[in-house]
């Protein structure tokens, strides 16, 4: 069934919250572990029941912002959603104090009742009221996001179509007067930007107070999912990036501009990797969406299989136009399948998200099909990241398609990305840690805040005197700052184990992909820490990792200069 006939009905969320009731009863009741294998499957039905057109709802909305039957839908589920879940985590504290609850570790294994525990310590009753409030900001983000639309060079245009202006390689006017343009809108809208994001603090911060938590950051590792590591291990990693992968990623950021003939670069010449001009697609949004299909028809039996399904239900949209949510993501439809959304904009970056997004949508696809349970197809986020940025190395073989003769350009570009992106993600991090831990902070100190991790992180910066961004504001362009909280250090930790793969695919293409199959059959079945070490790579926790993975890197960038 194509996604587009998928039939929505708003679900029955106070029905299905009193049968959760009823099974938390029959769970104290409970005297067989076939019992308690009972009443997780009807936790397993509810679960679905809720989850398909709740995911639907999103996706559609996304789709078209303006659209009000699914905004008013979405800001439903926004309102339903924190008390539905509470009601859920009752049944899983209910399992967790069972005497029989082994069955499930038994069954699913261990990671389950982790799993439930985790879920159980980041959700309080209190904080409901809070959790509305929270998903009303960021629905009244989404909606000023996507109202962004820009008159340059006499056309209106959305961000990914003014971005193409921002990588113009052949004249650095055009890129800097399409960077002052961008500036221009979010200096028209940082007021706004700013209140929204103060309330995110407050409110977050609020959350965790009441939970026992000192802010906000402690309680979005619980948030999030993670097991294994803590606040501590992030820190530690990231300042491993900053000792050890920024001064080589500062040599290759010195290299490319060597390369394109730039002497003193400035923000809107970092982009721009090559004299001639960046890669860019050698066809148009068909030809990339064939040559798709040609791709993941070719790499393996299993893609092939995938991406019949993705055509045949036209489970994804792709192109970028007014009134669409900015961005890309792929969301795992509960009884139907993935989704894959994008804004395309004719770049090579096109490439690049449709592999990533693929390699989630890969790894949904296969967990469907092996059936496994909700708690387990889909892996705490920086793990889920680590399908998706490895797909982004393991489809190299088949950049031609895309490339023809600039492939070599672009997987050279990718590859330097890749370590710049690690810089950036840390600064990321760091920067969400202390304004949530320093909430008394004034929307300038907050950019002061970010302009200083500049320099840590990225001390290749020159804002150049442009609006927006010499005054620090380009932390405002990371959505995931405002909806996901906390969450993009996970393309960090997944690009490590991606990278790894990337390595050994240099030296042997079919170990690396059969080793990536196996990882993506897991699901969420084990730790980010137990996947890397039965894929036999290193943890980035580990002292020196990332010295490692970023010479090993450096050196194939300098030998394939182009």
């Amino acid at each position: 069934m194509k996604f587009s006939e998928l039939e929505y009905r708003r679900p029955d969320v106070a029905r299905i919250q009193k049968d959760y009731r009823e099974l938390v009863e029959r769970t104290e009741k409970a005297e067989t572990e076939e019992e308690i294998l009972d009443i997780w499957e009807a936790h397993q039905r509810l679960g679905r029941e809720y989850n398909l057109p709740d995911r639907t709802v999103y996706i559609r909305n996304t789709m078209n912002v303006k659209d009000e039957f699914y905004a008013g839908e979405k800001a439903y589920f926004d309102s339903v959603s924190p008390e539905y879940y509470n009601t859920m985590n009752q049944l899983y504290k209910a399992l967790l104090e069972h005497p029989k609850k082994q069955v499930l570790a038994d069954k699913f294994g261990k990671i389950i009742l982790e799993k439930m525990q985790v879920a159980l310590n980041a959700a309080d009753e209190s904080v409901i009221d809070l959790q509305r409030e929270d998903n009303a900001l960021v629905g009244e983000y989404d909606k000023l996001y996507a109202s962004y639309m820009v008159d340059f060079q006499g056309k209106q245009v959305t961000l990914p179509q003014l971005a193409v202006y921002m990588m113009d390689g052949k004249d650095a006017a055009t890129r800097r007067a399409a960077r002052e343009t961008d500036g221009k809108w979010f200096d028209a809208h940082h007021e706004k930007l700013d209140d929204i994001f103060s309330r995110m603090i407050q409110n977050r911060n609020e959350q965790a107070r009441r939970m026992g938590f000192r802010d906000y950051s402690e309680l979005s590792y619980l948030r999030m999912g993670r097991i294994g590591y803590d606040m501590k291990d992030i820190e530690n990693y990231r300042e491993q990036v900053a000792r050890d992968i920024v001064p080589v990623a500062k040599q290759l950021m010195e290299l490319r501009m060597k390369r394109v003939g730039i002497e003193n670069p400035k923000l809107y010449d970092l982009d721009i990797c090559f004299k001639d001009g960046n890669p860019e697609p050698a066809g148009n949004t068909d030809y990339m969406l064939d040559m798709c299909k040609k791709m993941y028809d070719e790499l393996s039996p299993e893609t092939a299989e995938f991406i019949d399904w993705m055509f045949e239900n036209e489970s994804f949209d792709v192109l970028t136009r007014p009134g669409k949510l900015l961005g890309a993501y792929m969301y795992n439809v509960t009884d139907y399948g993935p989704f894959v959304f994008a804004n395309w904009n004719g770049s090579a970056f096109d490439v690049e998200t449709i592999t990533h997004e693929m390699g989630h949508a890969f790894q949904a696809y296969v967990g469907n099909k092996m059936g496994l349970i909700l708690e387990l197809v889909e892996p705490a986020m920086e793990t889920c990241e680590i399908h998706s940025t490895s797909m982004e190395f393991l489809t190299s073989p088949f950049h031609h398609l895309f490339f023809g003769k600039d492939t070599a350009k672009y997987q050279l570009q990718h590859a330097e990305d890749a370590m710049l992106a690690t810089c950036y993600g840390c600064q990321v991090d760091e920067f969400q840690h202390i304004v949530y831990q320093k909430p008394e902070l004034t929307p300038a100190e907050r950019n002061q805040v970010w302009l200083d991790l500049d320099k840590k992180y990225r001390p290749w910066i020159d804002n150049d005197g442009l609006p927006f961004y010499a005054d620090g504001g380009a932390w405002q362009k990371q959505k995931h700052i405002y909806e996901f909280p906390f969450y993009f250090i996970d393309y960090c930790l997944a690009r490590t184990a991606a990278l790894q793969f990337f390595a050994l695919h240099l030296k042997d293409p079919k170990e690396a992909w059969k080793r990536y199959v196996e990882l993506v059959k897991k699901g969420g079945g084990e730790t980010y820490s137990d996947l890397l070490q039965q894929a036999g790579f290193r943890n980035p926790f580990g002292e020196g990792s990332m010295k490692e993975i970023a010479d090993t890197l450096a050196t194939w960038c300098k030998e394939h200069q182009v």
